[in-house]
């Protein structure tokens, strides 16, 4: 972390899990553990616990954020939100990109930068998730496969839409397999990711850009993680459905 140059952001992203009631309890749980944090924390939930996330969290610190958005503001798109649908409901973040959604509902570099373009257009923070797959690693073309992406994601994107941006370096081949890239290879990619965008833009937009790691990030690893440079805070799975672990992640990059 460098908590100097940008800021330190740890998010629960819960995926499909719990119902409004379950998610109220939880909530409810979490507020007073992460009160005092010393970095930005954010809840991803399911869209039907949004009405009960952002009534909770209000005037909290904690902030709410979706799981998806389509990049239409209506039309014929039966089962997708839109991102205006988003703000007003009182979310001011989004997941995009998420490897489960590209591997499950064929979700492409195309598709992930036209919805955060547009989440971006309707005054939605996006975090973009980017990461290789076991057998891309093997094969060593991470840094080409993940710079392809972040720079499919960031096309069309000005410098002033990269301060309402966070990208997520999630490798597939750790994400709910009980596998964590070490701190150094975590850090690497992160420091990569970094210098791609500082290409694409400049190093000064580089350096100001969150950049979490996103591969089953736990209160046991995380201050190891997040003691390497180029990482500023997780996108927190499993853990983040448990109010204990995730306010240890909190702790640690509150530090």
């Amino acid at each position: 972390m460098n908590k100097e140059k940008r800021a330190t952001i740890i998010a629960g992203n819960w995926k499909m899990n719990k119902t409004a009631s379950e998610a109220k309890e939880l909530i409810c749980n979490l507020l007073p553990l992460v009160k005092d944090a010393g970095c930005t924390v954010i809840i991803g939930v399911p869209f039907t616990d949004i009405a009960v996330a952002t009534e909770l969290t209000k005037g909290s610190n904690v902030h709410v954020a979706a799981q998806n958005c389509h990049f239409e503001d209506h039309g014929a798109f039966t089962g997708e939100i839109s991102p205006r649908m988003l703000t007003e409901a009182g979310v001011e973040y989004v997941i995009l990109g998420h490897s489960e959604r590209r591997q499950y509902f064929a979700e492409t570099d195309e598709t992930v930068n036209k919805r955060a373009r547009a989440a971006l257009a309707a005054g939605l923070k996006t975090i973009i998730c980017v990461g290789e797959s076991l057998q891309q690693r093997e094969e060593g073309v991470t840094e080409t496969f993940v710079g392809g992406q972040v720079e499919a994601a960031l096309c069309g994107m000005t410098a002033e839409d990269l301060k309402n941006v966070v990208i997520a370096y999630e490798p597939i081949w750790a994400i709910g397999t009980g596998k964590t890239a070490t701190k150094e290879q975590a850090a690497e990619v992160c420091g990569f990711i970094r210098s791609v965008v500082a290409k694409l833009y400049s190093e000064e937009v580089a350096q100001a850009l969150t950049i979490q790691y996103g591969g089953s990030m736990n209160a046991g690893n995380a201050a190891d993680l997040l003691s390497m440079e180029d990482i500023d805070g997780g996108l927190i799975g499993g853990a983040s459905l448990k109010p204990n672990d995730f306010a240890v992640i909190v702790e640690a990059a509150s530090k």
